[in-house]
């Protein structure tokens, strides 16, 4: 069989092609360079920065104290209240109960439209609101229990508002209840990406709802779950600069900016809030890599090819074959 680009049947020699130029990409890469080389010897000339006296400030003890309280300690305790609350919305917003449906949506609802240093403002101010303490009970107890005509109440715990929504136990609860309405839309997405044959196989081998929920569903929606909530987290260890509106006096960006307003050095104190905060961010941006990675293990591997066997083609192996 002859070749339909050569009619004397040889084979057509090699192609030499030359590489389509692209002066753009050389333009934006000098550009980028200039810029790039602008902004270090700003770093390195400019004398506003001092430093010495930002690595001084980034080592001192209350401002070390603020990043490991305020900063880091928030930040694990507000993802835990956000996170578990978070799925179990997720898991309310998908019930089939019209009552736990609605109420995930009200709760989401309301924590996504407040902006977060409003809520803490808010948090840190219920002291007036609940100037005798917050009661947790059965509410109009003194009523039911006037008609029933009875002394007493129905009240079972009284918390003091001046001492549970201040301070870092108030941040942690104020970060926490607002990330939750964003890690319910997040757990959300990764529990309907899961295929509903998964859920179904799972409750025909006898599985309850919850087990298959926690066994099946959830460990295959990780793979959607981690990579923003990988996001959530370092905005949170931002968002702890926040805790201002309380106020939280053992945070970093807080203590940071106490020295400011004591030296007036303000440049070289924000610098090196931005070191730290860039420090703690590209650790967590590691950690995630490799939480990733592992959760990703098996998604969308190709089996391994296997050689055809001769007998499915009606034939008997062969000598060759087998040696073959």
């Amino acid at each position: 069989m002859t070749s339909a680009s050569s009619p004397d049947g040889e084979r057509p020699g090699r192609i030499d092609a030359v590489p389509v130029p692209h002066p753009g990409r050389w333009v934006a890469v000098a550009a980028i360079g200039v810029l790039v080389a602008m902004f270090v010897n700003m770093l390195v000339t400019n004398e506003a920065f001092q430093w010495s006296f930002v690595v001084q400030t980034m080592f001192q003890e209350p401002v070390l104290r603020g990043l490991l309280i305020g900063t880091l300690w928030v930040t694990v305790l507000a993802m835990l209240i956000g996170v578990s609350v978070g799925v179990a919305l997720a898991i309310m917003r998908l019930s089939p109960n019209p009552v736990l449906a609605w109420v995930a949506f009200a709760f989401i609802w309301f924590f996504r439209g407040v902006p977060r240093l409003v809520l803490l403002t808010i948090m840190g101010s219920l002291g007036v609101l609940f100037q005798g303490g917050m009661d947790l009970g059965v509410p109009f107890d003194h009523v039911i229990l006037g008609v029933l005509g009875v002394d007493g109440d129905w009240r079972f715990l009284t918390l003091d508002a001046n001492t549970v929504f201040v301070g870092v136990t108030g941040g942690a609860i104020g970060l926490g209840l607002s990330e939750a309405a964003y890690m319910a839309e997040i757990a959300r997405a990764g529990i309907t990406s899961v295929d509903e044959g998964q859920r179904e196989a799972a409750q025909a081998l006898g599985m309850t709802p919850a087990t298959s929920m926690r066994r099946i569903v959830l460990p295959q929606a990780m793979r959607v779950i981690v990579p923003p909530t990988g996001n959530e987290l370092m905005s949170m260890v931002k968002d702890t600069s926040l805790l201002i509106g309380i106020p939280v006096g053992n945070e970093l960006f807080f203590q940071l900016t106490a020295i400011g307003s004591r030296t007036f050095k303000i440049v070289p104190v924000l610098t090196a809030a931005c070191l730290w905060y860039l420090i703690v961010g590209s650790v967590l941006m590691v950690g995630q890599h490799f939480l990733e990675k592992r959760f990703n293990r098996g998604y969308g591997a190709r089996p391994t090819p296997r050689a055809p066997d001769p007998s499915a083609q009606g034939g008997t192996p062969t000598q060759e074959g087998l040696a073959a």
